[in-house]
């Protein structure tokens, strides 16, 4: 049951830090297309 306990304990604590890891990831994408991007508007875009 020990192994049990653990292994769940780390699967848990490893997908909990990946998706805080994805999300900060995330936030400072979007705060550098905030600050080198300025002026470009939604609509505008290279596409």
């Amino acid at each position: 049951m020990q192994n049990l306990e653990f292994g769940l304990t780390l699967t848990v604590l490893g997908m909990g830090g990946t998706l805080i890891i994805l999300f900060l990831i995330g936030l400072i994408v979007d705060g550098l297309n905030k600050i080198l991007l300025p002026g470009e508007k939604k609509g505008e875009g290279r596409g």
